[in-house]
C-alpha cells in the first residue's frame, strides 16, 4: 500500500520522531546540535523536558496532521463561501489536497529548504499551499498583503522562494514587478480570480493541482520520510519597523508541541464530543493567525471558516454571525470598533432602553469582578445577573455573533483598561494574550478561571519565564524557554546570538518603546496614551513623544469614518465622535475642522482631558506638555500601522517628523494661553 495512506494509519512511521538517539558517544559529540541556527538545512536541540507535556514525543507536521486525519476525518476542516453557496472539506479531503499540492510543488522544482511565498486573503487555498509546501520540504512564508512590491522581493529572496501563491491579478503584479530580481522563482500560481493574462510558469490553481493529481507517491514520501521535528518548516516575517524584517525560523516540533501545549491550556473540545468553531480574518502572515486557524483547529479537529477579504472594513460582524464561533480571536482594534460601534447604537435608543443597558452593564462589571477575585471559583450568581444576562447580555451577545463564544480572546497588540471594562460589564470578559513570532504564538494566555484585568495570564504547560537584571520596581528583560522558543532568524547569525542566550529567547522588543527623555526618566508611553484616549472619547489613536528630550507631547488623531474599500480614514466623524461634538456645542462634521485647533472647543475639551491625565501623573517629567491634532487618522495604508492594527513608532516619527520637531523650537511655558500647564 501506499505510504501515504499508511501514514494515516500509523503516523510514527513518517518521519524520524527521535530525533536524538544515536547509537554511540562519537556519533553524539559528531552530530549533536545547538539550541539556535541561521542556516536554512540548520537543525536544533530540542528543549525536552523530564515530565509533564515538555516530555512529549516530537512530532512532525505530517504526523500531527494524519493523527488528525484518523480521528476527525470525516468532520469539516475548512469551510468558505462560493456567492450563496458554503463550500466546505473535511478532514481526509484536506490532506488529500494538501498532498497533492505538496506533488505539484516538487513538480515545480521546490527544492528542499527553499520557501513558498503566500501572498493574499485567508482561504482554503492559503491552507493547502501552506501544509503542501511543509509536506514538499520546503518553507511556508506567509507574505503581508499590504507589502509594496520591494518588501516582497526581499522576503522572496530572503527564503530563496522557487514558488509565489498570489490571491489574485493586483497581488500578482507585485511580483511581476519584481521577478526579474528573483533568480530562484520557477513558478507563480493565482488562486482566486481568471488570469488576466497567460505567461509561462504562471498557472490557475486548479492547473496547479492538476500537475500532481497524478503523480506517484514514492517522492513525495520520501521527503516526507526525511522530515525531522528539529528541522524548520515556515518562516514568519517581522514587519519589519526597525530596520528589515527577520525570517524567524519555526520548527515542525515549536508548531506541533505549542498547539499540544495551548491546547491543554485553554481547553479546547475535541470535535468527537462538540466540534470547536473559528473564523480566520487575521493576516496569516502572522503567527496569531496561524497557531489559532490552522494549527489548534487540526489539534482538536475544529471548523475554521474563511471570513470576507473586507472583514476588517465592516464585514467581519455578518460572517461572526453567520458562524457562530465557539472561540474568536480579535486584536485590540476589532474590540474597540465593536465597542465604537454599541456606543453609537445605545446613543440613539429611547430613555428606557438606556437606563436598562445602564443597571445591567452595573450588575455585569459587579458580578464579573467578584467572579475574578475569587479567581472563577464557583458562587452564588445574584438574581439581578441572570434577569439582565436575559435582558441585556444575550442580546448583545447574538448581536455581536459570539452567543457560542465561551472563549473571546485579545492579543497582538496592547489593549485599554476601558475597552477591557466595557465587554466585562456586557458579560464578555476578553482573555488576553501575550506571545510573539520568536515563540511560535502564545507564551501566557488568560483563563476564564486564572483571569485579572490587564494581565496577560499564566504561562502555558512546559514553559519558563524570567526576569533579567529587573530594576528596584521589578522591570526588566523578559527571557522566555520552552520548546515553543523558534531555532533562530534565517541567514541572520548575529542577530539570533542576540536575541537568543543560553537557550532563553530574551524580549526587549517593547523595552525599545520605553522613552527616556533627555533628564533620564524612563517612561513607557501605552499607559499614558490609553489614559489619554480615555479622558478624550475623541481621540483614535495617541503617541506619545519625548525620547530624548526636554518635555513630552503627543500626536493624536480624531475617530473618523473609514473607506470600506481602499481601508483609508476619510474626513468625516464617526457617530461617536459627532455626539462628543454635538454635547460641547461644537458644529464640526470632519477631521479638517478640528485638526490643528481649528475648532477653539474641541481644542479647549481635549486640553481638559490632557490636563486631567497630567494630574495623575507620578512626575513633572511624565506630564503632556504639548500636543498637536493631526490631519488624518493613522491606518495599515498609510503605513502608520501594523497588519495587526500595531502602532508603528518609528514609522509615525519619520512621517510627523515636521510636526514633533515644532513641538521643541522653543520650550513651553505656563503664560501660553494654547497650552496652560496645570501647576503641580
Amino acid at each position: 500500500p501506499s505510504r501515504l495512506s499508511d501514514c494515516r494509519k500509523n503516523p510514527a512511521t513518517c518521519t524520524s520522531a527521535m530525533t536524538f538517539r544515536p547509537t554511540s558517544l562519537s556519533v553524539l559529540a559528531a552530530a549533536e546540535p545547538g539550541l539556535r541556527t541561521s542556516q536554512r538545512d540548520g537543525e536544533v536541540k530540542l528543549r525536552i523536558g523530564e515530565s509533564g507535556v515538555a516530555a512529549e514525543t516530537p512530532l512532525t507536521v505530517n504526523q500531527m496532521f494524519t493523527s488528525a486525519v484518523e480521528r476527525f476525518g470525516n468532520f469539516t476542516a475548512l469551510s468558505w463561501k462560493e456567492g450563496d453557496q458554503q463550500r466546505s472539506l473535511n478532514y481526509k479531503d484536506y490532506y488529500k489536497a494538501c498532498c497533492t499540492a505538496a506533488k505539484s510543488f516538487l513538480k515545480l522544482g521546490l527544492q528542499r529548504f527553499h520557501g513558498v511565498g503566500i501572498l493574499g486573503f485567508n482561504s482554503a487555498e492559503w491552507f493547502i499551499a501552506d501544509i503542501g509546501a511543509i509536506l514538499a520540504g520546503g518553507f511556508a512564508v506567509g507574505i503581508y498583503t499590504t507589502n509594496s512590491p520591494e518588501a516582497c522581493q526581499y522576503v522572496a529572496e530572503n527564503c530563496k522562494a522557487n514558488i509565489i501563491v498570489v490571491e489574485n491579478h493586483k497581488q500578482l503584479q507585485k511580483i511581476l514587478q519584481v521577478e526579474d530580481k528573483l533568480p530562484h522563482l520557477k513558478a507563480i500560481i493565482q488562486y482566486k480570480d481568471a488570469l488576466k493574462e497567460k505567461r509561462p510558469n504562471l498557472y490557475t490553481w486548479e492547473e496547479f493541482m492538476e500537475l500532481g493529481r497524478n503523480e506517484p507517491d514514492a517522492p513525495l514520501e520520501a521527503v516526507i520520510s526525511s522530515q525531522k521535528p528539529n528541522q524548520c518548516c515556515t518562516l514568519i516575517y517581522t514587519s519589519g519597523t526597525t530596520g528589515q524584517p527577520k525570517g524567524v525560523m519555526l520548527s515542525h516540533d515549536n508548531i506541533t508541541w505549542t498547539a499540544l501545549s495551548t491546547n491543554n491550556h485553554i481547553r479546547l473540545t475535541n470535535a468527537t464530543e462538540a466540534q470547536e468553531s473559528v473564523v480566520s480574518y487575521l493576516p496569516l502572515s502572522h503567527i496569531a493567525a496561524q497557531m489559532v486557524d490552522i494549527w489548534l483547529a487540526m489539534k482538536v479537529g475544529g471548523a475554521t471558516y474563511f471570513a470576507q477579504p473586507d472583514a476588517l472594513k465592516g464585514s467581519l460582524v455578518n460572517t461572526l454571525k453567520e458562524v457562530r464561533p465557539t472561540a474568536f480571536l480579535g486584536v485590540p482594534r476589532v474590540w474597540e470598533k465593536m465597542q465604537e460601534k454599541m456606543k453609537s447604537v445605545g446613543a440613539k435608543s429611547s430613555t428606557v432602553r438606556r437606563k436598562v443597558a445602564a443597571w445591567a452593564k452595573d450588575v455585569g462589571r459587579q458580578t464579573n469582578l467578584t467572579k475574578m477575585n475569587q479567581n472563577g471559583a464557583a458562587g452564588r450568581t445574584p438574581l439581578s445577573y441572570h434577569i439582565a444576562k436575559k435582558l441585556v447580555f444575550k442580546k448583545v451577545r447574538k448581536a455581536l455573533g459570539l452567543d457560542r463564544c465561551s472563549k473571546c480572546y485579545t492579543g497582538a497588540a496592547p489593549i485599554t483598561k476601558d475597552t477591557l471594562e466595557f465587554f466585562l460589564s456586557l458579560d464578555i470578559p476578553l482573555y488576553e494574550l501575550y506571545g510573539m513570532s520568536e515563540n511560535t504564538g502564545p507564551h501566557t494566555i488568560s483563563l476564564p478561571d486564572a483571569f485579572k484585568l490587564t494581565s496577560c495570564g499564566k504561562e502555558i504547560p512546559g514553559c519558563k519565564t524570567k526576569l533579567h537584571n529587573p530594576d528596584e520596581e521589578g522591570n526588566g528583560e523578559i527571557c522566555f524557554w520552552g520548546r515553543h522558543v523558534f531555532m533562530g532568524y534565517l541567514n541572520m547569525p548575529e542577530k539570533t546570538d542576540e536575541a537568543l542566550d543560553n537557550g532563553f529567547l530574551y524580549i526587549t522588543g517593547r523595552i525599545k518603546e520605553l522613552i527616556i527623555t533627555a533628564g533620564g526618566e524612563n517612561i513607557p508611553p501605552v499607559p499614558i496614551e490609553d489614559a489619554v484616549k480615555e479622558a478624550v472619547p475623541l481621540i483614535s489613536n495617541a503617541m506619545l513623544i519625548g525620547d530624548k528630550r526636554k518635555f513630552l507631547s503627543m500626536l493624536l488623531t480624531i475617530k473618523c469614518q473609514v473607506n470600506t474599500n481602499s481601508g483609508i480614514p476619510e474626513d468625516e466623524l464617526t457617530p461617536e465622535a459627532l455626539e462628543f461634538c454635538r454635547k460641547l456645542g461644537s458644529k464640526a462634521t470632519r477631521v479638517s475642522e478640528i485638526a490643528g485647533g481649528r475648532d477653539r472647543v474641541i481644542h479647549a475639551a481635549i486640553q481638559e482631558g490632557i490636563n486631567r491625565v497630567n494630574e495623575k501623573a507620578t512626575s513633572n517629567a511624565q506630564r503632556i506638555q504639548k500636543w498637536i491634532v493631526l490631519d488624518q487618522d493613522f491606518s495599515i495604508n498609510g503605513g502608520e500601522l501594523g497588519p495587526t492594527m500595531k502602532l508603528k513608532r518609528p514609522v509615525v516619527l519619520k512621517m510627523y517628523r515636521e510636526q514633533i520637531e515644532n513641538f521643541y523650537k522653543e520650550l513651553p511655558t505656563p503664560t501660553t494661553p494654547d497650552n496652560p500647564l496645570p501647576p503641580k
